[in-house]
């Protein structure tokens, strides 16, 4: 699904998610971009930079606020969602998640707490789901080049 996806927009999954976040909720902070795709700052805030250097998302300083930047969709960005097969896959994975019963979400939630503990990576922030960590790799060996 998150493949059929990046092939159809050239997007990853993690940036669909982020792209359809922000048709949801034009001008959003860093801060409710990370509440709204339930990850942490570091992690959307990596996604959103390589939104606006593709030219998808524009961050721009708050008028209200001078220390608040918001972050809206371009219409490029618009026009790749529109080419976008399917709902992203996180979105797919989390209204399916909000269709389990508090019991089921709860014995989910052990489990999946479990896991993460056995594979020892229940330290240290959250990715955003589905981001290519491959794509991430290849860009500090450019930076390093």
């Amino acid at each position: 699904m998150a493949r059929k996806g990046e092939l159809s927009t050239g997007l990853s999954a993690a940036q669909t998610f982020v792209l359809t976040v922000l048709i949801e909720r034009p001008g959003a902070s860093l801060n409710e971009l990370a509440e709204s795709t339930l990850t942490d700052r570091s992690s959307v805030a990596a996604v959103v930079d390589r939104l606006v250097e593709q030219g998808y998302v524009v961050r721009e300083q708050s008028a209200n606020d001078r220390r608040r930047a918001s972050v809206s969709i371009t219409a490029t960005g618009r026009r790749a969602m529109r080419r976008a097969a399917s709902p992203p896959p996180t979105i797919v994975l989390i209204n399916a998640i909000r269709s389990l019963g508090p019991g089921d979400q709860r014995s989910l939630s052990s489990g999946l707490t479990a896991l993460a503990v056995a594979m020892g990576v229940d330290h240290g922030p959250s990715g955003m789901l589905f981001e290519d960590a491959v794509k991430k790799s290849s860009r500090r060996r450019r930076a390093k080049a």
